[in-house]
């Protein structure tokens, strides 16, 4: 005589206890980015949609902190619908933004006092599922928020991104500790590209992906996002070979 089926509460529970335990979640599909080399060390072919993702400046100047912000505009700016953006201070320059391809329609702006608040608003804003992202801008992560977090994206499909910004150095060591995030990136101003004439060209970046799940760590060199939120590889460096753009990198864990 066969088993009973599982009742859907349990079903559910179960499907819990495995994302919690890290174990496989229904697929959401992806966001590419439209840049090959990127894509095709990301599972799937883009960044997971319904998940959780880290940025960060490569160093801890206001320009690479500015770097990782236009970064995640520009993800957001891809996304389909609303953007919410949550963060403690007043500093983000909307023009910046929108020449990312985040325009201010789309965006609504959350000022929190602290961090905890900026976790709440995070987590809510991920489990509404009225929003195509959600951005917040952290100082530290534990992998007890991280995975709360994680679980509300799944739960409403949205991309989720942990800008992770520090006012002390003592702080930024938070970055390295393991999280639930499926995603973690690095991003570093460069030169911009050189022009023919007087005048600043496109800004370049060094995007490095240092943890990717079920994925291995890779780095890049790409122009900045345009006004449709789009990267580009480095001119210089689009006719090399893969293996010449980024050597191969350990997976950081």
């Amino acid at each position: 005589m066969g088993q009973p089926a599982a009742s859907p509460a349990i079903a559910a529970l179960r499907e819990q206890v495995a994302r919690l335990e890290g174990g496989p979640t229904r697929n959401r599909g992806t966001l590419p980015f439209g840049v090959p080399a990127i894509d095709k060390v990301l599972p799937g072919g883009g960044l997971a949609l319904g998940a959780l993702h880290e940025v960060a400046g490569g160093r801890n100047g206001a320009i690479d902190g500015a770097a990782a912000a236009l970064f995640a505009a520009g993800i957001a700016a891809r996304a389909k619908g609303r953007v919410l953006w949550c963060v403690t201070r007043q500093d983000l320059f909307a023009p910046a933004i929108a020449q990312a391809g985040l325009l201010p329609g789309r965006v609504v702006y959350v000022e929190a006092g602290d961090e905890a608040s900026v976790l709440a608003c995070f987590e809510e804003g991920l489990r509404h599922g009225g929003l195509g992202a959600v951005i917040a801008e952290l100082a530290r992560l534990s992998m007890t928020a991280s995975r709360r977090l994680q679980l509300a994206a799944e739960t409403s499909g949205a991309v989720g991104i942990a800008i992770r910004r520090w006012r002390r150095q003592t702080e930024a060591t938070d970055f390295g500790q393991p999280t639930a995030a499926v995603t973690r990136w690095r991003v570093t101003a460069l030169p911009s590209r050189p022009l023919p004439v007087p005048g600043v060209g496109r800004a370049r970046w060094q995007l490095e992906l240092i943890r990717v799940r079920a994925g291995e760590s890779a780095d890049f060199e790409v122009e900045a996002c345009d006004a449709k939120g789009r990267l580009a590889l480095f001119s210089g460096l689009a006719d090399r070979s893969p293996a010449a753009r980024h050597g191969p990198v350990g997976a950081i864990g």
